[in-house]
């Protein structure tokens, strides 16, 4: 099967930035946002998209879906960043991550997303929740690791307010999480909870408690 370039979203907020057909600036005009508010913004040196979680919000449906977008296997590659808020719970982690095949009124979605404080923290059972695949609706992280310990989350090496590099390798019901450019994946998902034949968008999603910020992303097709 030819892998086509569906679109390279390079987060730029400079004026007059020269958008063609496979690049375009994104702004919070270009994304739907649930429960998050997005911003422009330059954080460590790129310019980048800032969301943070709007209120209190309802459940994991926390997210910027990014407007125009089908997709289904390929692979979806960006820049994340994320840190808890000053005022956040002790609880709080820096979730931060990307949904796929998500619906434009976020009613499903998959997700991959990242605990960046547990990345270096002294204790080894925070470390190995270090990542973390949910799908929505039905099967929160509780849910998976209650029913399923250690299955859906896996240790990795990151830490809050940095820049960290994620790809996403998507087949049918098969999804594979790669960090900071490894060889091996991070975590592996064998069986998406919502189905091999789901399709969507891609989402920027955020958890409770944090600021994150997205950059650089890059969707690739392969059917």
């Amino acid at each position: 099967m030819t892998k086509n370039l569906l679109i390279i979203f390079m987060l730029s907020l400079v004026s007059g930035f020269n958008c063609t057909a496979q690049n375009r600036t994104i702004l919070p005009t270009d994304v739907l946002p649930f429960q998050v508010t997005p911003e422009k913004s330059v954080f460590k040196g790129k310019n980048a998209l800032a969301l943070k979680v709007k209120g209190e919000a309802d459940g994991d449906r926390t997210v910027a879906i990014l407007k125009d977008v089908d997709f289904h296997n390929g692979t979806i590659e960006a820049m994340v960043s994320g840190q808890p808020l000053a005022n956040a719970a002790s609880t709080a982690r820096g979730f931060v991550g990307i949904a796929f095949r998500a619906a434009s009124d976020a009613s499903k979605m998959e997700v991959f997303y990242l605990r960046p404080t547990n990345g270096r923290a002294d204790d080894q059972l925070r470390r190995n929740h270090s990542s973390q695949y949910i799908s929505i609706p039905g099967y929160p992280w509780e849910k998976l690791r209650k029913e399923t310990p250690g299955m859906y989350e896996a240790y990795v090496d990151i830490l809050p307010a940095e820049w960290i590099r994620v790809k996403i390798v998507l087949k049918d019901e098969t999804a594979r999480l790669y960090v900071n450019g490894a060889s091996q994946p991070t975590l592996i998902v064998n069986d998406l909870k919502q189905g091999k034949d789901l399709r969507g968008s891609i989402g920027l999603w955020i958890g409770p408690g944090t600021s994150g910020h997205f950059t650089d992303v890059e969707v690739t097709r392969e059917d």
